[in-house]
């Protein structure tokens, strides 16, 4: 069923829309341009050859890495199995990986796969504030630590996590880092130089460009060097890492999402995103009440805020509002099979707090009109809810 009105979009975590650059950048590559780039025999080919290293090298730069350290995957799940099983199991020392309780689930899963390939995996607790301190993770290091995997921020509550921190201490001790940074690149400066990183995913879909395509920093020049199974083998693209035929047409469009990325965050980008969460908490405050923010306000993602409304169940809200407002739940990502959220149940919050939550993701074109337009209507929704909730009262 086509929607007559487009709802106002908060849901930028989930997914973003795909930029109208991004899109007239892909689309010759569908059609007349639409070579083989592992082949060089023929101009077609070439051509969409030097399509993808031009697409590489926007991302390396977006990212501080040279292009030869980037690496073409389906998208971020890919990219971090690839990095935490990958990682592991070429690793020359130890079976014991550190990671975080808020990791999402495609580094919690890959690494519940090492345990039962007999590896110790070693969470570390996130406080209240949903912050890890770089402390415990060093507390965590063994001598027989071979990966720490530690995100750059949390997908559902946007905090920061202390990545550069992590890094100085993996460097002293030989320790191979990655960070899937899918929610923290083209929202924030990133530079895996700076942060002392080793590998690092990405993903198009999440920065304005197109989904099933992602990408792995791999660092060069480590020593020892950074080694990798393969996940996918077959025909020995991208120097054998991943193998599989290149997505031509996503990989253009995750290229220019990078460099539309860079000019945004250029022009001040998340200043602007900054001053529109300050809006819509202020106006939820106001006009809703009984909101409580789940997580540290910084530091945070500058569009991320994840609150919990008193009295109301998130889901039944969410369907309330649907077709005007399009947000999501803190709890639908019930990775802990029906428990809620995992990243909030870390928190320690109760359950009141777990499924009343909600997860807003502003983004590129969202302006303070929506905003208040959303505040209206989520105000009007939960009074309803309110009312109801009261009157069923004996």
């Amino acid at each position: 069923m086509l929607l007559l009105v487009r709802p106002i979009y908060l849901d930028h975590h989930a997914t973003t829309p795909v930029a109208p650059e991004v899109v007239a950048a892909m689309l010759p590559w569908f059609s007349e341009r639409f070579g083989n780039p592992s082949g060089k025999a023929h101009a077609l080919a070439r051509e969409a050859h030097e399509a993808v290293e031009g697409a590489r090298g926007q991302v390396a730069t977006l990212v501080g890495a040279a292009p030869e350290e980037i690496v073409f995957t389906s998208g971020a799940t890919e990219a971090n199995n690839l990095a935490v099983r990958g990682g592991a199991r070429a690793a020359p020392r130890g079976r014991h990986a550190v990671t975080s309780v808020l990791e999402h689930a495609a580094v919690l899963e890959p690494c519940r796969s090492l345990e039962r390939e007999g590896w110790e995996v070693t969470r570390v607790a996130a406080g209240t504030q949903g912050l890890v301190e770089a402390t415990a993770v060093a507390a965590a290091l063994r001598p027989d630590t071979a990966l720490v995997s530690l995100m750059a921020a949390n997908n559902e509550i946007g905090t920061l996590q202390p990545v550069a921190e992590v890094g100085a201490l993996c460097r002293e001790r030989g320790v191979l880092l990655h960070s899937d940074a899918v929610q923290a690149v083209g929202r924030l400066p990133v530079s895996v130089g700076e942060w002392g990183l080793d590998l690092m995913s990405l993903s198009a879909h999440k920065m304005y460009g197109p989904k099933g395509v992602g990408a792995l920093y791999v660092r060069r020049g480590r020593r020892p060097p950074v080694r990798l199974q393969a996940q996918m083998e077959g025909g020995g693209q991208e120097r054998g890492i991943r193998s599989g035929t290149l997505n031509v047409p996503g990989i253009v469009g995750f290229g220019e999402a990078a460099r539309l990325a860079a000019e945004a965050l250029r022009a001040g980008e998340p200043g602007r995103l900054r001053t529109l969460r300050e809006r819509l908490l202020a106006g939820l405050r106001e006009a809703v009440g009984g909101i409580e923010v789940n997580g540290a306000l910084e530091p945070r993602l500058p569009g991320n805020l994840n609150v919990s409304i008193a009295g109301i169940e998130a889901e039944i809200l969410l369907l309330s509002v649907g077709d005007e407002v399009a947000v999501s739940s803190g709890a639908a990502c019930a990775e802990a099979g029906g428990k809620g959220s995992h990243v909030l149940r870390a928190l320690g919050l109760p359950d009141e707090r777990v499924y009343s939550s909600l997860r807003f993701g502003l983004g590129r074109y969202n302006t303070e009109e929506e905003v208040d337009r959303a505040v209206r209507t989520l105000a009007e929704a939960v009074a309803a809810a309110r009312s109801r909730s009261a009157a069923a009262r004996p």
